[in-house]
């Protein structure tokens, strides 16, 4: 717990209408705080009791509400903390907010501050704390049941234990070079390079996961490209079922990209429009031409989408096996034989027609569930993580090449800071703003 902490308050529920909103205070003064607004004592944990709300300065009863005491160390922070569920909206939470910010020894919460408590009272780890707020901002199930598992501490149990495996390598060297006239077992040196080969193996397997946890949380992103007037930005308002993207029968309209967010499966997707691509009439044009060409390189996924009554593009550099092609308007014109010989499995649709499209969602949608799908193993979610476990394989493969035994205990000891980073263990002051500060008020 931290030392000397001060009591803090917050609206812990989301402002604006509602029915309930939750007022959380949380520090060595949340039991006074209690008693002076309630009247009650804080004697029963865990326990709602319906009460008058009362500003202890005025006297005005303040809210018919609900009270919970959660006595230390038996709470979220991990210190006394005081819950009031009274009437949702703007009035009624900025009276008792008020009120709260009149009474001694109390301030405002910063951001995330709550959270941070629990993690210095060991309450969590930097993963799960980093879990509740991708649970917070999770807008589909893949990510909400990404966010529930790793908050729930399921990377932190792989880290640990293979920082559990590391701690015991590094033992075992450091007691072969601080005893070297014991009479230790000899294996014990081959033994530990070969703990460290499988570790190299089984973090090198960790890290080569394409990336799918943190596509999973920050969406997968699918760009729509072509020539001009082949129906991309049609699709792209069809699949969004809205009017996102303005749609013309002249060439050449959409000139920068234009982004939606979808929820497909249950997975995040973000889906941009694009400009045409051909040989550009303007510099704006030229402009846009490039950002789609750049964004197809970014993008996880390509749907190349043409017209079935035009030729063959004069540029198809961005076909590759990472390219669905679609071919549209084909209520006038069958697909293309060029389009055949393409050898890439090819969709027949008609986005005015409203025939085809389904079963071209459908691909996409097994296409987005292979990608980022979740796994029996939990997967790395964030940029640190990977940073973390990168740096450890490789203070692991120095430490494989080295043939100093004090150079070999050195590296194993770097490697188990490193996965120290990620749950907190060690290392952690220059992180701890950057992660908490992604926290709402009141969380």
């Amino acid at each position: 717990m931290l030392d000397n902490a001060e009591t803090i308050y917050a609206l812990s529920s989301a402002p604006g209408r509602a029915g309930v909103a939750v007022v959380r205070i949380s520090g060595p003064d949340a039991g006074a705080a209690f008693v002076a607004f309630t009247g009650l004592a804080a004697d029963q944990p865990r326990f709602v009791r319906r009460v008058g709300l009362i500003d202890p300065a005025s006297g005005e009863r303040l809210d018919d509400s609900l009270a919970v005491w959660f006595a230390a160390p038996n709470s979220y922070t991990g210190e006394d903390t005081a819950e009031f569920h009274i009437h949702g909206g703007v009035a009624v939470p900025a009276a008792v907010l008020n009120a709260l910010s009149r009474w001694p020894g109390l301030r405002m919460a910063e951001p995330g501050e709550y959270t941070k408590r629990a993690f210095h009272a060991g309450k969590l780890d930097l993963t799960e704390a980093e879990g509740i707020v991708d649970l917070i901002d999770a807008e589909t199930e893949g990510q909400r049941r990404q966010a529930l598992r790793q908050s729930k501490g399921a990377l932190r149990h792989v880290y640990e234990a293979w920082g559990s495996r590391l701690a015991t390598v590094l033992a075992h060297l450091e007691a072969e070079i601080d005893f070297p006239d014991e009479d230790l077992p000899d294996s014990i040196n081959d033994n530990e390079f070969y703990q460290i080969s499988l570790l190299i193996n089984e973090l090198t397997q960790h890290l080569d996961d394409g990336r799918r946890g943190e596509r999973l949380r920050s969406g997968f992103v699918i760009a729509i490209i072509g020539p001009p007037n082949a129906g991309k930005s049609s699709l792209l308002n069809m699949l969004a079922r809205r009017d996102a993207a303005i749609v013309s029968t002249h060439a050449g309209t959409t000139r920068d990209i234009v982004e939606v967010h979808l929820d497909l499966g249950g997975f995040p997707v973000v889906l941009a429009d694009t400009a045409g691509i051909r040989l550009a009439e303007d510099e704006i044009e030229q402009e846009g031409v490039r950002r789609a060409l750049e964004a197809a390189v970014r993008a996880d996924l390509k749907i190349a989408i043409f017209d079935a009554a035009e030729p063959l593009p004069a540029d198809l550099s961005y076909i590759d096996t990472d390219t669905i092609v679609v071919v549209n308007k084909t209520d006038l014109a069958p697909i293309p034989a060029w389009v055949v010989s393409l050898g890439i499995q090819e969709f027949a649709i008609s986005v005015k027609e409203d025939t085809g499209v389904s079963v071209l969602l459908d691909a996409l949608q097994e296409r987005v569930n292979d990608s980022i799908g979740l796994t029996e193993s939990p997967m790395i979610t964030r940029a640190r993580h990977r940073e973390a476990v990168a740096t450890c394989v490789e203070a692991l493969q120095r430490s494989a090449a080295a043939t100093l035994p004090e150079l070999v205990a050195e590296d194993v000891r770097l490697a188990v800071r490193a996965l120290g980073r990620i749950t907190g263990r060690v290392d952690v002051e220059d992180i701890l703003d950057i992660i908490f500060r992604e926290f709402c008020i009141g969380k």
